[in-house]
């Protein structure tokens, strides 16, 4: 699998996933302006994924800066970090990692540590960063994939493989480990419209790993589940809400109604990073609404008239009470999740 993200020498390579599946390019950013163009075109996309790339923007920004001392760069510091986060606001890694990079410098600040300690420093924690995302991937995967069934076909929206993290994926993760545990599993990949997430993404990454995929039309779900080639559904997260609510790719909460009604389990599978216990509920989650060119154009061509009102939000949040489990590098969490993620986090700490 081509790296979704890798840092160089020369600054940090993305495979540019606007233009997958047809053609593997990729598009070098040597700035954390770069960078922030990078995540806002969605060349690199996935909440882990975004994450991650911000703390790579930071150090670019660290590395670049003309600044002589370290608190002559903090505020061109806090400058790189707001300019990061104003990228896109639902997914909460994108939050964590910058909080994460604050909570590096305010500490370097304090040791009144070289510039040259600070640039090595900041570096290294997004490297940290990057080898930590692909082993929780692979953590939670193999907690996830003991609970698909020994063989049958598994349902997913959008993409949550390794395009959406550093590597192995989480949603896909799951699916990867399943197959690995010697599983039969026949995934159908939603084609997640209007970016075509899943058509475009998911299909590319579960044929290169030959793992036998069908793409289908976001309306085809309930008939498959109401015909029984579908006996999991898993997905992955943007942000969870303390009480188990979950934003996702627009359409998840579609799909998990579906699944209520079919008794179906409705996994989601996501790294601690996602989940964010100061938001109550999913309520409280903000939705980043995207432009109508998505929804208006494809490919270049035009598909609805002109002037037609539209409406392009590109998350939807799913409430708790349809999600069977929620994966994580730590465990297998189950409601009621108000107590089973606080629990989780105290354990942790």
């Amino acid at each position: 699998m081509i790296p979704t993200l890798a840092w160089t020498p020369e600054g940090v390579r993305f495979i540019d996933q606007t233009k997958l599946p047809l053609e593997e390019s990729f598009v070098l950013a040597t700035t954390y302006e770069q960078v922030a163009e990078v995540i806002v075109t969605m060349v690199v996309r996935g909440a882990p994924a975004i994450g991650v790339s911000a703390a790579y923007g930071i150090a670019l920004g660290a590395l670049r800066t003309t600044a002589p001392t370290t608190s002559l760069f903090a505020a061109e510091f806090d400058l790189i970090c707001t300019r990061l986060a104003s990228t896109r606001p639902t997914a909460v890694n994108l939050f964590w990692a910058i909080d994460r990079m604050k909570c590096l410098f305010d500490e370097l600040l304090a040791e009144s540590a070289t510039l040259d300690k600070v640039k090595e420093r900041i570096l290294a924690e997004a490297h940290a960063m990057y080898e930590e995302d692909i082993a929780n991937c692979r953590t939670l995967g193999a907690f996830g994939g003991e609970l698909l069934p020994a063989e049958g076909g598994v349902l997913t929206h959008c993409n949550a493989g390794a395009l959406a993290t550093c590597g192995y994926g989480t949603a896909l993760g799951v699916i990867r480990a399943a197959v690995e545990q010697g599983k039969h599993i026949q995934v159908f990949a939603d084609e997640t419209r209007p970016f075509l997430q899943g058509a475009r993404l998911t299909a590319w990454e579960l044929m290169a790993d030959h793992i036998p995929t069908t793409v289908i039309c976001d309306n085809m779900a309930a008939s498959l589940m109401r015909a029984g080639r579908i006996q999991a559904v898993v997905v992955g997260a943007d942000r969870i809400a303390a009480n188990g609510d979950t934003a996702n790719k627009i359409g998840t909460y579609n799909v998990a109604i579906l699944a209520k009604e079919h008794g179906i389990p409705f996994y989601v599978a996501a790294p601690w990073s996602t989940i964010d216990l100061a938001t109550e509920t999913g309520d409280a989650i903000p939705i980043e609404e995207r432009s109508p060119l998505e929804v208006t154009h494809h490919g270049g061509k035009q598909l609805t008239p002109n002037g037609v009102g539209i409406c392009n939000p590109a998350f939807d949040v799913t409430p708790a009470k349809y999600v069977t489990a929620i994966i994580t590098e730590r465990g297998v969490l189950r409601a009621p999740y108000t107590e089973s993620l606080k629990q989780m986090e105290l354990v942790a700490t």
